[in-house]
């Protein structure tokens, strides 16, 4: 009997157990098959199975805008900043959420921010109940932050259940800020909603002075708090020019002033255009640039300064689309011209270096010359100048013997020259819109016609800029040395570190020392005995040439004025170039204006850059 029983203990017992393997088979299979669902589901649909669950969730993301770079000038100085400002948001979820606080919120609102308008406030917090972001108001400064956070803390503070302020937040972004108004405004030009400069150095090194933003993000539900990722916001770099504000202000207002004094009632301005470029003749540094009218780089676009309210109405968009471009570009970099009697200096230059004039040479000027076909060129000394040397020619700045001079020259070293000064070519300065003149110029073939080469010896019927002008000539006066103009010195962190320092380069050798010396003795008798007087200092030795360029039509007789010059004569540190177009003036082409202006800024830069006197070059060293 007992052998009977355990048989049968044994046959249930391996029953249950193949029953068992067969139901964990099953669940394997089971499991197997819900894993594989899982990763089907998984791959076709998780997407939108994802979204379903976000649908669920409010997303919080918000923009961390940059800090655009400064622009500084020499000595360290802001010329072009970017400020915080700030958007006043109202959160009308959390508001209603505590309705109690609506007052006490709406209360400090309108103590702390007054451009807020109170009736827009309460038609956004009712039509938009749901949402988390109304902007209330746009770029409030950082003093009325300051009070409604000083407010908000306050009130923390207070016990007071109901006098709390809730759904009110402060975006901050930055703004755009220029502290000195029009201060050099065609060289630094100005920006666009979203930190794209428009014209200047804003323009030039947008992509320097630009940073990156940053942003906070992450998923909130009511449920739960999800730790939330910010990335910080990169700050742009900044950029330290060559610009010195001091010398600046004093070109600016010498421009002004003598400008002001050839306003009469039907001529609101002294003329139709005057620029200046200051430049260390050694390096290429722009040390002050400058045009006139000018314009405010905080408000671009007013013209109220320029026009009466009736003008302004009676003017065309395309007409203030017009005068707003002439404004805003720089007319040193941008503008081409004929030179006239500045460039007088380049032809005996041209002639010196190339051997084809000795400096001994003598010529009759009658007061004009005549060419085939009796085509008179006059001399500005109608009854001429009798006889003249090469300084002499200089001087006086006589045409008749530059013309007699380019004629010795001749086309093909005169061509030569030309281009070996960079007439025609681009300086590669770092402003924008830098003209292209390469069609604006004479070929030696063009030069072969005697009338062509002649005129052109004396500055007349071909085109510059003044950026060209002043290279070219501080090459002339530093020993020929042609330096790339330039404008910034070295690139900065948002913590001052110098991440790049941009170096003076030269680029190329236009004439001898020998050469550069003997053009600083004849400039130097234009300022002290010949056309150039009035540009004189006491005290200092100054060099330099004037130029009177009749415009085209002729017929018009208006003219370019202009005096080109540099301090001192034996070792120059600074050049002066200044240009004036179209005074008003009964006779133009007498007008002082140009070597006034210069006479005005040599006056107060010689003393501010510590340039020697007279006598201290000739005291012995101690």
């Amino acid at each position: 009997m007992r052998t009977g029983k355990t048989s049968r203990e044994n046959r249930f017992t391996q029953r249950m157990q193949r029953r068992l393997g067969i139901i964990f088979g099953i669940a394997c299979i089971l499991f197997i098959v819900m894993v594989v669902k899982i990763i089907l589901i998984q791959t076709k649909s998780g997407q939108k199975y994802e979204k379903i669950v976000l649908a669920q969730q409010e997303y919080s993301s918000t923009n961390i805008p940059f800090q655009r770079g400064n622009i500084l000038d020499s000595q360290g100085t802001a010329l072009a900043s970017s400020i915080d400002v700030y958007n006043v948001v109202l959160d009308c979820k959390a508001l209603h959420q505590s309705k109690e606080l609506v007052k006490s919120t709406k209360e400090v609102v309108k103590m702390c921010f007054p451009e807020v308008d109170m009736t827009d406030f309460d038609k956004k917090l009712k039509e938009n109940s749901k949402s988390q972001y109304q902007v209330l108001a746009k770029k409030v400064s950082y003093s009325e932050k300051k009070a409604f956070d000083e407010e908000c803390k306050k009130r923390t503070k207070d016990k007071t259940k109901d006098n709390k302020v809730v759904g009110i937040w402060l975006e901050k972004q930055y703004q755009r800020q220029y502290p000195y108004g029009s201060m050099a405004a065609s060289a630094i030009g100005f920006t666009t909603a979203g930190n794209e400069g428009v014209t200047g150095l804003e323009m030039y090194y947008n992509d320097i002075l630009n940073g990156m933003d940053g942003r906070s993000y992450g998923y909130v539900n009511d449920d739960s708090d999800v730790e939330k990722t910010v990335v910080d916001a990169k700050s742009g770099n900044s950029i330290q020019t060559t610009i010195d504000h001091n010398i600046q202000k004093v070109v600016e207002d010498a421009i002004v002033n003598e400008n002001a004094a050839h306003i009469d009632a039907t001529h609101p301005r002294g003329s139709v255009h005057t620029s200046c470029v200051v430049m260390n003749p050694n390096t290429g540094s722009i040390l002050a640039i400058a045009d006139y009218p000018t314009y405010d780089l905080n408000n671009p676009r007013d013209l109220s300064g320029l026009y009466t309210p009736d003008q302004l109405n009676a003017m065309a968009d395309n007409d203030k689309m017009s005068t707003l471009n002439s404004l805003w570009n720089s007319s040193v970099i941008t503008s081409t011209f004929e030179p006239g009697s500045t460039f007088k200096p380049f032809t005996v230059a041209a002639g010196l270096d190339s051997g084809t004039l000795t400096g001994d040479e003598t010529f009759l000027c009658t007061g004009a010359k005549e060419f085939p076909g009796g085509v008179l060129v006059h001399c500005m000394e109608t009854n001429g100048h009798g006889v003249e040397t090469v300084e002499g020619a200089l001087r006086d700045s006589c045409n008749v013997a530059l013309m007699d001079i380019g004629e010795k020259v001749g086309a093909e070293n005169f061509a030569y020259y030309q281009r070996l000064f960079g007439f025609g070519q681009k300086t590669g300065v770092d402003l924008p819109g830098e003209a292209y003149t390469a069609t604006l110029l004479y070929d030696k073939n063009a030069l072969m016609k005697p009338i062509n080469l002649q005129t052109n010896a004396f500055g007349q019927n071909f085109n510059v800029t003044m950026i060209q002008m002043a290279s070219a000539f501080s090459s002339l006066i530093n020993g020929g040395k042609y330096y790339k103009p330039h404008i910034v010195t070295s690139i900065k962190d948002s913590d001052g570190n110098t991440v790049k320092d941009i170096d003076p380069v030269v680029l190329k050798h236009t004439v001898s020392e020998d050469t550069s010396q003997t053009l600083r003795g004849y400039l130097r008798s234009v300022v002290t005995a010949g056309t150039g007087k009035i540009v004189a200092v006491d005290g200092y030795d100054i060099g330099g040439k004037t130029g009177t360029a009749e415009k085209l039509p002729r017929a018009d007789k208006n003219y370019v004025l202009s005096f080109e010059g540099f301090a001192p004569v034996d070792n120059p540190q600074v050049m002066v170039y200044v240009s004036v177009d179209t005074v008003n003036s009964q006779v133009q082409y007498h007008d002082p204006i140009a070597k006034q202006i210069a006479h005005d800024i040599f006056t107060q830069i010689l003393p501010y850059m510590n340039i020697p006197t007279t006598a201290e070059q000739a005291a012995p060293a101690q």
